[in-house]
């Protein structure tokens, strides 16, 4: 096999690429500009690749891509021409994901990475005598803003979370902004939101900052505000799309340490959407997360937080039907990305 050159036009989805001796670290941030992002970057979670892909435009029959070697297993997906092919999962210390049997002839190979744990690449291979260019570009451009429920940890695997899984139904050219724990309206991320070029912008707020009472009742609703109005100073003209929680059983009803349950939530952050097309913004949408994700699927949240493997592709389906065709415009897929 040859060795490629992880140029930055191999990756997609990554705000930042760190470069060391031998390897280079994806970010979702500036990663010059962590010290604005604290604590530690979006609280240690920008520098986990979720959404992130390295790939080509290649005729190759095999693939393998390299990495320091970490503690935990890392599963890394093939996926070709927006179809997942192969998923296979490292062991804990290893350091390398090799595919094989891949389709003769031209065609565009993703390697997604891991959404659980950060990677310092260190080599991306294909077959002798192989082609091998970036992939070419064109495709809308669509960032998603949100928690753990964003990011996926408990997905089935990288191309399994409920962005990827919409991303590559509908062809879309993904940047993820699921920050596991840590989506509070922090205003530099709305300025990082408001300063990417993007087609399209979901953003779903609200269960971190219930979880951790980071914003009172006085203050949530206009937090929702300024950062929604944040992205769009870069954005006019671009849908966005307000998703309030989907369904936490034991936080609907019940208040935080502020006085914030889920139902109030979803209430200001209805009535901020509502403030915001009232003055003219025609282009922001509420959507309601009991509707995406609702008490009917409450099988598929068995820690009552996170949704299951299973409840991330029914919550991609949900969202294919209340967003994406209705709110972003796209056409009707027949099909899920891999069947």
């Amino acid at each position: 096999m040859r060795r490629l050159e992880l140029e930055d036009a191999l990756f997609q989805g990554a705000v930042s690429l760190e470069r060391g001796h031998g390897w280079v670290r994806p970010w979702r941030i500036p990663y010059e500009d962590l010290p604005l992002f604290p604590p530690d970057g979006v609280g240690g979670t920008a520098q986990i690749p979720a959404g992130v892909r390295v790939g080509c435009l290649s005729d190759t029959r095999s693939v393998r891509l390299d990495w320091e070697p970490v503690a935990q297993g890392v599963t890394v997906d093939c996926v070709v021409e927006d179809r997942l092919v192969a998923s296979t999962t490292a062991a804990p210390h290893a350091g390398s994901a090799c595919f094989t049997d891949l389709d003769p002839g031209s065609k565009r190979l993703e390697l997604y990475l891991s959404q659980c744990v950060g990677m310092r690449l260190t080599g991306l291979w294909v077959d002798d005598g192989a082609s091998a260019v970036p992939p070419p570009s064109g495709r809308r451009r669509w960032l998603t803003y949100g928690s753990s429920i964003t990011q996926c940890r408990q997905a089935a695997s990288p191309a399994e979370t409920w962005p990827a899984l919409v991303a590559r139904r509908n062809r879309l050219d993904l940047t993820c902004f699921g920050f596991a724990g840590n989506c509070h309206l922090e205003p530099m991320v709305a300025c990082l939101l408001r300063d990417r070029p993007t087609d399209l912008i979901s953003l779903c707020l609200g269960i971190n900052v219930q979880g951790g009472a980071t914003l009172a009742p006085r203050t949530f609703r206009p937090a929702v505000i300024g950062f929604v109005h944040l992205v769009r100073e870069g954005h006019p003209g671009v849908p966005i799309a307000v998703m309030s929680p989907i369904v936490s059983p034991p936080r609907e009803t019940a208040p935080n340490a502020v006085g914030l349950s889920l139902t109030r939530m979803r209430d200001e952050i209805r009535d901020a959407v509502e403030a915001l097309r009232g003055r003219g913004d025609r282009d922001v949408h509420y959507v309601d997360g009991l509707e995406l994700f609702g008490p009917e699927a409450a099988d598929y949240l068995p820690d009552q937080l996170h949704p299951n493997a299973e409840g991330y592709r029914m919550l991609a389906k949900s969202f294919q039907r209340l967003v994406a065709e209705p709110l972003f415009g796209l056409p009707p897929q027949g099909r899920p990305a891999d069947g």
